[in-house]
């Protein structure tokens, strides 16, 4: 929010321990010595598109800023590959490797033309070859939430309810993403619920408390929404940002007090809302 705010504005956050894990698992240093690692066989600069997701580091998003690269969200993802490929021959796609091969995987590239760069390995665990032959470099990150999800639970839903529509956010794996019938971003899930017809039933495959409020919100139409794990893996550190915080944060700014104010160095947001406006000019 910093990034794109004007100079009269202010960015804060209520508690400054929310966060993302799966953001956590690429930072600058870690992208930086893969970078550098993936020079040694091919000029990066000529000819890879460094993607970031939208949720991760500002210093990530001046990355991309500074190499010609760009920012997705989970709904504009395929538009934002497209726009990359028609600029380079590959993509290095940090820091969740489930959105960037699903995505990739919709628009035609074969999985054997995906790798995973694992950061805690040298050269990312792979071959030169395996990096010169591949067009999506993918980095072992991941959201906990999603990898709850697993096949073999919509196998046990679909035996149940044969007529049951399974929509899953392409955070999840692979494999999850292929046996539902629909895949999209939390925008998508929650449109696809409300248009869908009365009577209908809907296996989600995202956060919990999303999948709660629809089946709250659409029971009186007949819908039964159900979240697709039988076991709960709540998301710990997106729940920091609560009503109690939010309201100190306020009653703060009414007496005067701006509180956990997120400031980004001014050359660090300018190199990421580069990368910013070049996903935000895409239509």
């Amino acid at each position: 929010a910093d990034i794109l705010s004007r100079p009269e504005q202010v960015a804060m956050l209520p508690d400054l321990s929310a966060g993302c894990s799966m953001a956590d698992m690429a930072n600058l240093t870690r992208v930086e010595q893969a970078w550098e690692e993936i020079s040694r066989v091919l000029d990066p600069d000529e000819q890879v598109t460094p993607v970031t997701y939208i949720n991760s580091a500002a210093d990530l998003k001046a990355f991309c800023g500074r190499h010609g690269g760009i920012v997705c969200t989970s709904t504009n993802a395929q538009q934002i590959l497209a726009w990359s490929f028609e600029r380079r021959e590959k993509i290095l796609f940090f820091p969740d490797q489930h959105l960037g091969r699903n995505t990739a995987a919709k628009m035609g590239i074969p999985l054997d033309e995906m790798v995973v760069w694992d950061f805690d390995q040298p050269f990312g665990g792979l071959t030169r070859e395996q990096v010169k032959n591949a067009k999506m470099i993918l980095w072992k990150g991941f959201c906990s939430v999603h990898q709850m999800f697993k096949p073999e639970d919509i196998d046990r839903f679909r035996a149940m309810y044969p007529d049951v529509k399974v929509i899953s956010h392409p955070e999840s794996s692979y494999e999850v993403c292929q046996k539902s019938d629909y895949v999209g971003s939390t925008e998508y899930i929650i449109n696809t619920v409300a248009d869908a017809a009365p009577g209908t039933r809907w296996l989600v495959g995202t956060e919990l408390n999303l999948v709660t409020r629809l089946h709250e919100q659409y029971k009186h139409q007949g819908k039964s929404v159900h979240f697709m794990s039988p076991t709960v893996c709540m998301c710990s550190t997106m729940f920091r940002v609560d009503p109690q915080h939010l309201l100190w944060q306020l009653e703060n700014l009414v007496d005067g007090n701006v509180v956990n104010q997120i400031s980004v160095p001014a050359t660090e947001a300018g190199e990421a809302r580069e990368a910013l406006n070049r996903m935000l000019a895409i239509r």
